[in-house]
């Protein structure tokens, strides 16, 4: 008897979900944007409250074969963008090939814990004077010559943390967090809930931060003080599951009343 808004940067994330969405018993109401931006979809909708929020960080299979350079085993253009490539100014491409070595190096350390970010940084400036670098297979072989041959033997690819960062630097996803968990609360209802899914432990620990936050003001309670994680059958149904954590408050005072 409710309604279920749904926000995705990608096209065609939005129209997989009215699909699956068609036989829903509540309205339904889906739009291309940020979730950053979800005053201005909720106003659009003619909605000034809401009761649940759920926000999944995650990114599908299906934008890994999206064309857009965010698998290191494809030649797929260097972009990494969730939305219409051409019109967002910011592409993997655009970054490692023209930002600075300090700035690559922050980024890869900051967003991917990358350890050998400033050797991986320093590559590939080195590797952008000879030749642009231009598809996503490039950049993943680029890594991991660049890297000690005992990394490159770990259970993950050498370039997994280094594409994870570039990715949340082109989508600017954790300012994206940041504004849309703030935007959520401030129109959550007293007795609401958001949820969230994070599957990194840069993005867990920004949600830990703001929970945490809310429920010191009183303006919150943590239902869930430490994440819940995917069972071990879970993780053996489905192995995307295993870096999965959710963490769920709710709240409890209104300051704009």
């Amino acid at each position: 008897k409710g309604m279920l808004i749904g926000i995705d940067a990608d096209t065609a994330a939005v129209e997989r979900a009215k699909i699956a969405l068609s036989a829903a018993k509540p309205r339904i109401h889906l739009e291309v944007g940020n979730f950053r931006n979800l005053k201005g979809v909720l106003e659009h909708c003619g909605v000034a409250g809401i009761t649940k929020v759920l926000f999944d960080l995650g990114w599908s299979g299906y934008q890994l074969a999206a064309g857009r350079g965010f698998s290191f085993q494809t030649d797929e253009p260097l972009l990494m963008t969730y939305g219409d490539p051409t019109a967002q100014l910011v592409t993997a491409r655009l970054i490692v090939n023209t930002w600075k070595e300090e700035s690559i190096a922050d980024i890869l350390y900051g967003w991917g814990e990358e350890r050998y970010a400033k050797r991986i940084a320093k590559a590939i400036v080195e590797r952008r004077k000879r030749k642009a670098i231009e598809t996503a297979g490039e950049l993943g072989e680029l890594i991991a010559s660049a890297v000690p041959s005992h990394y490159r033997r770990g259970k993950l690819h050498p370039a997994t943390k280094s594409f994870q960062a570039l990715r949340i630097a082109v989508n600017d996803e954790m300012g994206a967090l940041k504004e849309g968990l703030a935007a959520a609360w401030e129109v959550l209802s007293p007795g609401g809930r958001i949820a969230v899914i994070s599957f990194h432990s840069v993005e867990d620990r920004e949600v830990k931060r703001k929970m945490k936050d809310w429920s010191q003001s009183g303006e919150g309670i943590r239902i869930t003080k430490s994440p819940i994680k995917p069972s071990r059958e879970e993780v053996l149904a489905n192995p995307r599951s295993r870096s999965a954590k959710i963490r769920v408050i709710e709240k409890v005072l209104n300051k704009n009343v």
